[in-house]
This record gives C-alpha cells, structure tokens and sequence, in this order.
C-alpha cells in the first residue's frame, strides 16, 4: 500500500528550484501550480508503464508534503505547522502528451502509477523546511542532489499561497518541484528518490523510492483523441539539453531577434508545463529576455562609450526625445562611465504583509542580481526614496562577478564604500545604512519602470558618465551614437577656433560663412 493510500488533491509546481530554473532558462516571478489525479499515486518497489508509440518519459525527483491538519488563508509563519510529513516522490511526466493540455499537465502528468510516494514518512516537526534534501539515482548513478536552500519558493510560502485560494485538507499532497538532473528514462530502468533532513538530530530518511520502467503494449487511439507527438523542442528538454538529447546546437539568434524583447517568449511553466500549443501566457515580473540575449555590438558599444552624454542627449532631444534623462543620480566612482542594455528591478512601497510575502527567500532583487548578463546595467526603481538601500556589497559583488557594466537606481546604496572600493560603477542618490525592508519590497524584475523619473524597458541602452545617466531607445542607439560622435568633433574644431581668439557669434553654433569653412577643413 502507498504511504498515503488516497490523497484528496495532489498539488503540483511547475518550477521551484534555481538549477532546474537556470536549466530552463526562466524564472518564474511567483509560484503557478497544476493538479495531479490521486489515482496517479504509486509505491516504492513498483513499476511505471510507458505506453506503445512513446519515448519520452521522464523523471522527476521532489520533496512531498502531506498535510496534517487543514489549512485555510494561512501565513508563512504558521504554515509549517500544517504539514505533517515529508516524504520522497517521483514526479513522472510523459512529454509525448506535452503539447496536448496546454499547460495543464492532465495526460502528460496523470498516468497510472506517475506519483509513486514513500517509503518512509519523516514527522515534518521535527525538520527545518529550509534544510531538506532531495536525491535522485538512475540504475545507482546519482542524477540529482539539492536541497531546499536552493528554492525560489519557500515550502511555506508554498502553503501559504495555496491556502489562500482553497482549503488544503489532511491528507492533501503537494509536489514541491524538481531540482536540475531530471532527464529520460527508458523500460529497464529503476529510478531512487530519497528525502533526507542531514542536519536534523537523527539524519530522518524517507529511505529510497524505487521504481522500475516497463513497456507498455496498447497504444492509444487516434479516434479519441490526440496522439502523442515529440519534436526537437520536446526532445531537448526532456533530456535535459541538446546535448543529452543527441541534437546538434541551436542556431544562434539573430542580432535583431537578440535586441528586441518581444521577441522572446518567456513563461511560468516547468517542461511540461508548457509546449509551443501549449504555452502559458508571460506573468508579469518574469524576463521577457534571457540573461545573455541583450548584447551591444563591439562597434556600438566603443561609440557609446566614445560619446559623451551631453552630445548623446542633444542628439536625442533632436529627435523629439526629451525625457531620456535620469534624474538626481551620481557616480560613487569619479570619472566612471557605464554603457549597456539595462536588466531592470521594481520596488514597491514597504508593507508588512507583502514583504513577508515578496521580501524574504530568493526575491525579485536576488533574481536579477542572479540574472544579470556580462555587460548589462541593473536600473533599479525606489520611486526616489533614499532613506534605505536598494543594495549593498554582497549584491554588487554579485553583479561584477557575472561582468555586469554597472549600477543605476534612483534610491540609495548600502556598503557605499566597499562597493565603491570593488570598483563596480553604480548611479545613486547616494549612501544610507538602512536594509531595502525599511521602505522597499523587491516586487518584479524585467518589467518597464520608472527610475529617476526616466521610463526604462529591459533592452534600453544605458549611457552613465559625469553629468547623469541617459536612456536610449535601442531602434536608435547606432544613429544617436554617430550623429553624437560627429557632434563631438564639431564642437572640438569650434572650440579650436574659440581658443584662437574668434567670439562666439555666428560660431557657436556655426552660421553659413563658418559652417563652409568646416565643411572645407573637413574635405582638406
């Protein structure tokens, strides 16, 4: 018999943990959920069939929570109480049947015997949720190894949402994600999952979940309903990449699909979750652009770095550009300069509630600060509130560790000094000793924002140096640059003729007579 013969809901998430995000490369800005048949429920020692005409059945190691008293509106502090046990589960989804459910994980997740659970029961009071460990082995060779010191979502706050929306009843399951490793298996195989608590007085183990693949022999039937259906897509994730998969490199994208955000197609769901006729549509506060995927040219960048902020913004203002500039921001470097796509984070007024929800566990702020690509510019709204800091040196060691170009937020820095002293250029309204939990809740990242009273979209092309910080539209960073680079050696031919002694009159700017003699000097 399972552990736990009949649950009345098997709860699911489709993404929870950072290797598995980074894997995916996703991350979901709050936790979205699918449901899971109880009669899916298996038991350690059993088997789990994949059915005649498919070959992608994966496995998925995670931490199951059984509920032990109901829980209804909840908080994150008491959650926990409601849980009484831990055990292991095989998550076993079949992404033949991806695409037919868009999203809802029905047939791709609701096989006979695709939720085995056991065998052992750990008393959930007894261990910290913040240190369990999960472990998965396939034919004794170890795939997986994490622990829930890598989650994006809190098991807490996992109950806490849930409760929110539905009574969770004793006896409920719910499937807490799957860390990165999870790939194909095949008839033959036997797949171990065990959770553990390590630190905890005892080391409780579930012991190991065990389950052998066969091969079924009835395939389905296409008069009632779609038939399983496997492309390179599929293929590739679920096996975990290309690479296992035995497919060759994606192409690389193009420069055009690469700069613009809406080319890219960001989603909440885990592998199968989602599937190109059945993907879930973006939340807000996921990024509509892979880390890595907005990148300068070299020639764009030296221009840009090239021209001065002061050419750059007139160039913009003759373009009908007028609120391109970042207000009341200062360099915490002398003479620093920053150029690059801008990774952008929102803050949201502090409130006690929502930062209990938001602020703690891998937030919105840690998220980008994970996130941000070599060369981008992390632009951060605090609504121009700098009685607190929007970060201090450990997230701007971060940030020069992953190669970022630098800094700007509209608030105030922590650390001031030592981020200062790593060398890592950053735009502020400058120092103030104060955690972000004073006044900010890190709430969404990669979202349009308003910093410094400047509108900025994640791509935006940020220009720092001495006298602010400029935003440009990237359709026209090229142009801006070149018209700012000729601007500049305009002005230097001028100031050569204002240091010999000619006035300004008819000059600056130049009139026709003085105009033809540039025009001259510059054919001579």
């Amino acid at each position: 018999m399972p552990v736990i013969p009949r649950p009345g809901k098997i709860i699911a998430i489709h993404l929870n943990y950072v290797s598995r995000a980074d894997q995916r490369g996703r991350r979901p800005a709050a936790p979205s959920y699918f449901f899971k048949p109880s009669s899916s429920v298996g038991v350690s020692g059993g088997t789990v069939e994949r059915p005649a005409g498919t070959e992608l059945l994966a496995f998925e190691g995670e931490i199951a929570l059984v509920i032990g008293a109901p829980a209804r509106r909840v908080g994150i502090a008491d959650a926990w109480s409601h849980v009484a046990s831990v055990t292991a589960a095989n998550d076993l989804g079949l992404y033949d049947l991806r695409a037919n459910d868009k999203g809802s994980n029905v047939r791709s997740k609701g096989g006979d015997g695709y939720t085995p659970l056991g065998p052992g029961l750990i008393d959930a009071s007894h261990v910290d949720p913040a240190a369990l460990r999960v472990r998965a082995w396939v034919n004794g060779e170890l795939r997986q190894d994490d622990s829930t010191s890598g989650l994006l979502f809190p098991l807490p706050r996992l109950i806490a949402d849930l409760s929110q929306h539905f009574t969770l009843e004793t006896g409920d399951v719910i499937l807490t994600g799957t860390p990165a490793g999870s790939s194909v298996i095949v008839p033959g195989d036997v797949v171990e999952i065990e959770v553990d608590a390590p630190d905890a007085e005892g080391a409780p183990t579930s012991g190991r979940l065990a389950t052998t693949v066969t091969q079924g022999d009835v395939p389905f039937d296409a008069a009632l309903g779609s038939l399983p259906a496997v492309d390179d897509l599929q293929r590739s994730e679920a096996w975990g990449s290309r690479e296992a998969a035995g497919l060759p490199p994606a192409p690389a994208a193009s420069p055009a699909s690469a700069a613009s955000p809406a080319s890219a197609s960001p989603r909440t769901g885990d592998s199968l979750g989602t599937g190109r006729s059945g993907e879930n549509p973006p939340v807000s506060g996921e990024s509509p652009v892979p880390a890595g995927a907005r990148m300068l040219s070299p020639e764009l960048r030296a221009k840009l770095e090239a021209a001065p902020t002061a050419s750059l913004s007139s160039q913009l203002r003759k373009r009908g550009l007028r609120s391109c500039f970042i207000d009341g921001v200062h360099a915490n470097l002398p003479g620093s300069r920053i150029v690059g796509p801008a990774r952008t984070l929102r803050f949201i007024p502090a409130r006690e509630d929502l930062f209990a929800a938001h602020g703690g566990g891998y937030n919105a702020q840690k998220r980008t600060f994970d996130a941000v690509a070599e060369g981008e510019v992390v632009v951060i709204e605090a609504r121009g509130d700098c009685g607190a800091g929007t970060l201090g040196d450990i997230l701007a060691l971060r940030a020069k560790t992953r190669g970022a170009a630098g800094v700007v937020t509209d608030g105030a820095v922590r650390d001031f000094a030592a981020v200062a002293e790593m060398g890592l250029p950053v735009f502020s309204k400058g120092p103030h000793p104060s955690v972000l939990g004073r006044l900010h809740v890190p709430w969404e990242s990669d979202v349009t924002i308003a910093c410094g009273g400047a509108a900025v979209q994640p791509g935006d092309i940020i220009v720092g140096d001495g006298d602010g910080v400029l935003v440009i539209p990237p359709g026209i960073a090229e142009e801006v640059a070149d018209a700012a680079l000729a601007q500049e050696e305009e002005d230097a031919w001028v100031a050569e003729q204002v240091a010999d002694g000619n006035a300004l009159e008819g000059l600056f700017p130049m009139n026709a007579e003085w105009r033809a003699a540039y025009d001259a000097r510059e054919r001579s």
